[in-house]
């Protein structure tokens, strides 16, 4: 940052000239680019700014009328101050004209009371001035390797605001053009002081040049976009007087950001992100405050307070790596979302892994659930398809049990994905026998019960390349109609026979035992959910 006239006073060679401030030293927290030394009244237009103009007075006319005019022409130019050395032409004071003129355009002027050398005073400031450029470069260059660095490696938003966070000391938020925030790093304030009525608060600040600052809230904002398409703001809380580098940094910033959104191909939009993050921290418990995913959801535009909160899952059937499935899930989370909008339905909707997309449902207390659940889930039909499973957990007026629905509608969908009735939806009722031993999966008691049952056919399959255990299942779910079974398993019946009494033999089992059919059937299907709790 550039020295303000009162660093200048307060430098040594300055000090032994005995300056004082004659007038203007409400002034005095200008910025001072350089010292320009002159004897001549004509010098203005040889001026850029921000000069301290050092002189002896010499050539300083006599004529009021000319005194006025020699300071409004230094005022227009934007000079810092007029340093004025006595005892060459004024003695002990300065000219009363000189000083009504500076007073009225604003301009410090200075009586310098002891004979000095102006060489040490311009040597001083101009090693000041350029000790402090070579700085904002050092900075300026730390600052591209550190973002250029994030770009390279595609760093999230999240990361980017982390950094710029961490480099500011300042809290910082990403918002929409709509004022909704997207992310944000509050660098430890507190939510509810920062993001309370937020939308409000940020339209009051208008867009001007790339960058503003607001001194009345201290929000220093610059636009964020590429190819002449803005698509949001960055913002720095940074005080009342932000420093050229919290300028430089909150700019380099907004322009990762906006290189990190042209590269950006199957990944989740930002908006679906900042969702993801709010549900995550309430499944994860991450808020100590459960009041703090109010604020941060009705900062994103979806209000949680006084509603009915639902816990939902939409469960794709394959999961899968790479960027296929990433835009698969992606997809699937836009498709979900767009139908909430369509419908009206305020709701948090992001990925929580790699298989599954949460949706948080906040309805007003007079609107039916399930009216809106079979809504939603026809239209989320129409937008993803028929393949993916929704599963709705418990409703609830109280944040701090959404994370309870969150789990249900999980382990809902986690079993439904295996049923073959189709419905729309499914609810924890709805599973019957295969909801219970989801409940169970985890139970070494169960597994045990598992590999006592099937585990010898399992052996025996995995030793010799065998279906049995996909005979036995498609025996068990027709119902133990051999026909039927032997048609849905392409087989022919002397064939499908044949593999029943191989069945038979392995499990020293009566297949013709209702008791001991029921039990194989338990067993399978507690298989199914031992098995997804080691892939889900």
């Amino acid at each position: 940052m550039l020295p303000t006239l009162a660093d200048v006073l307060g430098l040594p060679a300055v000090q032994r000239a005995r300056p004082r401030v004659v007038v203007g030293s409400e002034h005095l927290g200008v910025t001072v680019r350089w010292v320009h030394i002159a004897e001549v009244t004509d010098l203005a237009h040889l001026l850029r700014g921000g000069e301290l103009v050092l002189t002896t007075g010499i050539a300083m006319p006599d004529d009021p009328a000319a005194l006025r005019r020699y300071v409004d022409d230094l005022a227009s130019a934007g000079v810092s101050g007029i340093a004025v050395e006595l005892g060459r032409k004024y003695h002990s004071e300065l000219p009363g004209a000189l000083l009504d003129a500076a007073q009225e355009a604003g301009v410090p002027v200075i009586s310098l009371e002891r004979e000095t050398r102006f060489v040490e005073i311009t040597e001083a400031v101009h090693v000041r001035v350029v000790n402090r450029q070579l700085e904002e470069l050092r900075e300026s260059e730390r600052l591209h390797e550190v973002f250029t660095q994030l770009s390279v490696e595609g760093a999230r938003p999240a990361q980017v605001l982390e950094e710029v966070a961490h480099l500011s000391g300042c809290p910082v938020v990403l918002e929409n053009l709509a004022h909704q925030v997207l992310v944000c790093d509050l660098n430890g304030e507190e939510p509810g002081a920062l993001l309370t009525s937020w939308e409000s608060r940020s339209r009051a600040i208008r867009n001007g040049p790339r960058t503003v600052h607001d001194p009345a809230t201290g929000w220093l904002v610059t636009m964020v976009g590429a190819r002449g398409q803005d698509w949001g703001r960055l913002i720095l809380i940074c005080g009342a007087s932000p420093a050229p580098r919290q300028t430089m940094l909150v700019e380099r910033a907004a322009t990762t950001l906006a290189l990190g959104r042209l590269l950006e191909r199957h990944q989740e939009s930002l908006e679906r992100q900042t969702h993801r993050t709010i549900i995550a921290g309430i499944i994860d418990r991450a808020y100590s405050d459960p009041e703090e995913a109010l604020v941060r959801a009705r900062a994103v535009g979806v209000p949680l307070t006084g509603r009915n909160l639902v816990g939902m899952v939409l469960r794709l059937r394959e999961g899968g790596t790479g960027l296929a499935a990433q835009a698969r899930l992606a997809d699937s989370a836009e498709g979900v979302a767009r139908a909430c909008r369509e419908l009206r339905l305020a709701a948090l909707v992001g990925s929580v892994d790699d298989l599954r997309v949460g949706i948080l449902l906040a309805l007003p207390p007079r609107e039916g659930l399930d009216d809106c659940v079979h809504r939603m889930a026809d239209r989320v039909r129409e937008r993803v398809g028929l393949g993916p499973v929704l599963a709705v957990g418990s409703q609830t007026d109280d944040i701090r049990q959404v994370r309870r629905s969150f789990l249900e509608a999980r382990q809902v969908a986690d079993v439904a994905v295996h049923q073959s009735d189709d419905r729309p939806f499914y609810r924890l009722p709805d599973l019957h026998l295969r909801g219970l031993l989801h409940l169970f999966r985890d139970d070494e008691r169960l597994q045990t019960y598992v590999e006592r049952e099937v585990g010898p056919l399992l052996a025996y399959d995995a030793r010799h390349g065998t279906d049995l255990t996909a005979m036995l299942r498609c025996y068990l779910t027709s119902g133990r109609n051999k026909a039927l079974a032997a048609s849905t398993a392409h087989l022919s019946r002397p064939a499908f026979y044949e593999r029943l009494r191989r069945i038979s033999h392995v499990l020293q089992a009566d297949l013709d035992s209702v008791e001991t059919c029921l039990s194989l059937h338990v067993a399978l299907l507690s298989l199914d959910s031992v098995r997804d709790r080691l892939t889900g």
